[in-house]
């Protein structure tokens, strides 16, 4: 069994030595050029930013050629004895009632604009993911640290159950049991090495990094301090969190939308030029036609898409206003969190691990001169052990909330 401990701790400081340390910084820097859904979400904004010039800009004119020919397919004939035959270049443009090209260009900034803040709000989605996966990564290499030290306690209790067996004060069940906490360890120490990898392998798909790069070695955690009330990241939500943007964007496309319908009830123009050339000894004819476009189809096609338009505005009201309750629930929720989180570090700190330490090595010292029983000494060392794990997860869970105030409201606290 030792064989086997001391293996698994060898191959520990194998991959601890193969690992390159990175601070949460770093690896977000790093995310920001590499991660290819930012990469995506950018090309997406950089996309719909050139579609504003495209729909304020005047139709393409057309340009027309024409030959009429006089008493015979063959082309110009009559061209030179009739005022009727003709050789005709013309242009023509079409013009859009005033004001709708315009409410299409700022239709077209609004996407543009909402686009931008997709990009934003997936840049920081991935930014919190990294940061879960970073602070679960420290989580578990200090949870390995802690599994790998109280192994010495529990080698401790191991000898003393040893040396009470022989000398005949004890049982050989205490020290079964010791062998056997000892196994559980090591099973402790196989699956944290198992999550280990998985977490890498999670920050590896982040960072778009190769599988076979080197692995990542998290800092170690420490208790961020928080220099925000509640009020104070709820008023930021409004302004700096881009999916409630977002939803802004898309209440001001609507609108826009709604009033590009009431525009398409006005009609569009039309305006031609035509030159007009027979034969050197007739003038020539020059022609301007004016035309119009009439919306008249009102109750099967203008009636219904207002009445969307003004659906799709309302839609987009009552979905902003869900997402502003629902950044407001998420911030609230994972503030409390964190206060709760620092109080139960502080318990953790300077109640109940101390305490536990300090019952053990009464409980050890009393054991080894016979007036403690092994259960009650194996329960103290369970207490000790837990109560370390315990407090690295909670620091890790509060540093993971804290990455998501950090999403949400847009405030840099780590």
């Amino acid at each position: 069994m030792k064989v086997s401990f001391w293996l698994r701790f060898l191959l520990l400081i194998a991959w601890a030595a193969n690992g390159s340390a990175a601070s949460l910084t770093e690896l977000l820097d790093e995310a920001s050029h590499r991660n290819p859904d930012i990469a995506a979400a950018l090309s997406a904004w950089q996309a719909a930013a050139q579609v504003s010039t495209q729909v304020s800009t005047l139709p393409d004119p057309q340009v027309t050629v024409q030959h009429v020919a006089v008493g015979s397919p063959r082309p110009f004939a009559g061209f030179s004895n009739s005022d009727f035959a003709y050789l005709g270049f013309g242009v023509s443009q079409d013009l859009p009632w005033p004001g709708k090209l315009r409410l299409r260009s700022e239709a077209a900034d609004r996407d543009a604009a909402a686009n931008k803040q997709k990009f934003e709000a997936t840049k920081r989605e991935i930014f919190q993911q990294i940061a879960a996966a970073y602070f679960q990564l420290g989580y578990i290499q200090k949870t390995v640290g802690v599994l790998e030290h109280d192994q010495t306690l529990l080698d401790q209790i191991e000898k003393i159950a040893e040396a009470r067996y022989r000398l005949g004060q004890g049982n050989q069940q205490d020290v079964l049991k010791a062998q056997l906490q000892k196994t559980k360890i090591l099973n402790e120490l196989a699956h944290h090495h198992g999550l280990m990898e998985s977490q890498q392998a999670q920050l590896k798909k982040l960072l778009n990094r190769a599988p076979d790069e080197a692995s990542i070695t998290a800092d170690d955690l420490t208790e961020t301090p928080l220099n925000y009330t509640s009020d104070e990241l709820l008023a930021k939500v409004r302004t700096e969190n881009p999916d409630i943007s977002v939803e802004q964007e898309m209440v001001r496309k609507q609108s826009l939308q709604v009033e590009i319908a009431r525009k398409d009830r006005y009609p569009d123009f039309s305006v031609q030029y035509m030159w007009q050339h027979t034969a050197e000894q007739f003038r020539d004819y020059y022609m301007l036609t004016f035309s119009a476009r009439l919306p008249i189809y009102r109750k099967r096609k203008l009636d219904p898409e207002l009445t969307q338009a003004v659906g799709e505005l309302n839609r987009s009201r009552r979905e902003y206003e869900s997402r502003v309750q629902q950044v407001y629930f998420d911030v609230r929720d994972q503030y409390i969190s964190t206060a709760t989180a620092s109080q139960m570090l502080k318990i953790y700190r300077e109640g109940l691990i101390p305490q536990a330490l300090a019952t053990f090595r009464a409980g050890l010292a009393s054991y080894q001169s016979g007036t403690q029983d092994f259960e009650t000494l194996l329960s103290t060392y369970l207490d000790v052990l837990k109560f370390d794990e315990e407090y690295w997860k909670t620091l890790a869970d509060r540093e993971t909330a804290l990455a998501r105030i950090e999403q949400l409201s847009g405030v840099r606290i780590h």
